[in-house]
């Protein structure tokens, strides 16, 4: 059965969707089977593995409404292993449908249900969340095992990476997913050029230790770059820094998959 890692922080800017396309590519690129679920109606993962939906067309809104089957809804991308469930700007709706229309439980829930009947077909699978704490990321949280959370070296991100913490431990204390573990914390856009950065990073390690990937992903024109013409970086500039930098990431990924098996 395959592991479900949410990629979450309540911030925006820090790098989760670059890190959810690229980890996902990087791992695909080794043979794994991987699927990135895109739960941002921004659509910036699907925009950014070069999928755009059209107007009508299956989408993630569409299969947790139960307009549509799941894998109907499923997109190939440019890496033969690397499976997307795309989102569009329909899924900001999603929330108030949700509220209106099921009882409490069963909104926070409705991811996990439709993602089950995946777990049996791929290796990892990722969810790319909303910078928010709203419905949708619960929703990640609530069908993941575990959550990666990138953050930027910067103290106001540092603030806001203690209130997601407290957030992961309320969902487990309260009983709506027990076993739901940090899989890590993983430092973006670092320039150890500058002093911030690297106090920054020095206080995050020392705080969290061993939670702190080693690997860190670095300032790169080329990862601001590859969005805009539908490709991770992998495929984009595969000499660059920032692919460099997410290849060792999906190295260490799955070393300490291997340690906690």
């Amino acid at each position: 059965m395959s592991k479900i890692v949410s990629i979450s922080n309540q911030k925006g800017g820090v790098g989760k969707t670059t890190t959810s396309i690229n980890l996902a590519a990087a791992l695909a690129a080794a043979d794994l089977k991987v699927l990135l679920v895109d739960l941002d109606p921004q659509a910036n993962a699907s925009s950014g593995l070069g999928v755009y939906v059209g107007e009508g067309e299956p989408d993630i809104y569409r299969v947790l409404t139960g307009h549509t089957d799941m894998k109907q809804a499923l997109r190939q991308t440019a890496i033969p292993s690397l499976t997307l469930l795309p989102s569009s700007s329909d899924l900001a709706a999603l929330e108030v449908e949700l509220v209106e229309g099921l009882p409490s439980a069963q909104r926070a829930g409705l991811l996990a249900q439709k993602l089950a009947g995946m777990r049996d077909h791929f290796d990892y699978i990722f969810i790319d969340t909303p910078p928010s704490l709203g419905l949708l990321t619960l929703n990640a949280l609530m069908a993941a095992d575990s959550v990666l959370i990138p953050m930027q070296a910067e103290y106001f991100a540092m603030e806001g990476l203690g209130q997601f913490m407290n957030t992961v431990e309320l969902i487990r204390t309260e009983g709506l997913n027990p076993s739901l573990t940090i899989e890590g914390v993983l430092l973006c856009m670092v320039d150890d050029r500058t002093n911030l950065s690297r106090e920054v990073s020095n206080e995050v390690r020392e705080y969290f230790g061993q939670l702190v990937y080693e690997t860190t992903i670095p300032r790169n024109v080329r990862l601001g770059e590859s969005p805009s013409y539908g490709k991770p970086i992998i495929l984009y500039a595969i000499e660059s820094k920032g692919a460099r930098a997410y290849l060792d990431l999906a190295e260490e990924f799955l070393r300490r998959q291997d340690k906690g098996a």
